[in-house]
């Protein structure tokens, strides 16, 4: 099994992307690539070939959902786990289309930035490579 190395992290508060960086960078080992916009993600994501995306679901201009439509011609999202945040109980509605579009995992906000790094880890080791 290839280890999870490279993280794309799309989140458009600050301090949340910044706490995340760290957490992911200092705890879990990882490289990051935040991302402050869908925008800037999809400009990016294609050249820093993320081994997982660790996406908000709501994020201005274009939503997370939105953009994993407009990355899977980019990245293959069956094999590049999606892990959701989101700060709605229930999270996005439509469980058929999170899973066409590889989604994992759905993760409340607020989280434990000194537990993400095993938790995300978790999945990835959950995965059948």
């Amino acid at each position: 099994m290839r280890p999870l190395q490279r993280i794309l992290h799309v989140e458009d508060v600050p301090s949340i992307r910044v706490v995340t960086r760290i957490a992911l960078e200092k705890l879990g080992g990882f490289q990051v690539l935040s991302c402050a916009s869908g925008l800037e993600a999809l400009e990016q994501a294609q050249r820093f070939a993320p081994d997982m995306i660790l996406l908000d679901v709501m994020l201005p201009q274009m939503g997370g959902m939105e953009l994993l439509r407009q990355l899977s011609p980019q990245i293959d999202l069956q094999r590049t786990p999606v892990v959701l945040l989101t700060g709605q109980p229930n999270g996005p509605a439509d469980a058929d289309e999170l899973q066409r579009l590889g989604v994992r995992k759905l993760l409340q906000k607020p989280f434990d930035p000194l537990q993400l790094a095993t938790q995300l880890q978790e999945i990835w080791n959950a995965e059948e490579r």
